[in-house]
């Protein structure tokens, strides 16, 4: 099978990581990635910011649970989240968004490292804590969240692939 296809199936969300760090070849493999996501008429609405810091992500984890209405860490002891955030102004800026979270996740599991997206980033960067971080950064502009890809290596065995759905795909011939 080849193996770009072989990526895309196998790849399955991991909900339990080791605290060993993401080596830096790897992530900045899978970053750049998620950079070559297709976006609509190449306008490259997304952004992504790649938090490594133990502090900065346990308060994302912190803020993310809040939004949740949880106690627990949202990102499963992932030692690296990558945050994608869309230019709203850009009318396509969902779909390319979601397509870099994609291009993220199945890079990462091609290097071996495995994944799991993480929803409210969207909330986390409407509040007063995620525009606090866009301003340090220097990020100007009108971006929305659209997700996490918590990275990391697997600290238990992954779940094993569901069954497709009968009617997955129809043809018109």
């Amino acid at each position: 099978m080849n193996e770009t296809l072989k990526v895309l199936e196998t790849r399955r969300s991991c909900r339990k990581f080791k605290p060993d760090m993401v080596e830096q070849d790897k992530l900045d493999a899978i970053i750049k990635a998620g950079t070559y996501a297709a976006t609509g008429m190449g306008k490259q609405s997304p952004i992504i910011i790649a938090v490594t810091n133990k502090e900065v992500r346990d308060q994302i984890s912190k803020e993310n649970a809040r939004i949740m209405g949880a106690d627990m860490d949202p990102f499963y002891g992932a030692p690296v989240i990558l945050i994608v955030l869309a230019d709203k102004n850009v009318v396509t800026y969902k779909y390319d968004g979601s397509l870099v979270m994609g291009n993220l996740m199945n890079a990462a599991e091609s290097l071996g490292v495995n994944s799991i997206w993480i929803h409210r980033a969207k909330e986390e960067f409407e509040s007063d804590f995620g525009k606090k971080i866009l301003a340090d950064l220097g990020i100007k502009g009108d971006y929305e969240g659209i997700g996490h890809c918590a990275l990391g290596y697997a600290a238990a065995e992954l779940q094993s692939p569901a069954p497709r759905k009968e009617n997955y795909t129809y043809y018109i011939k």
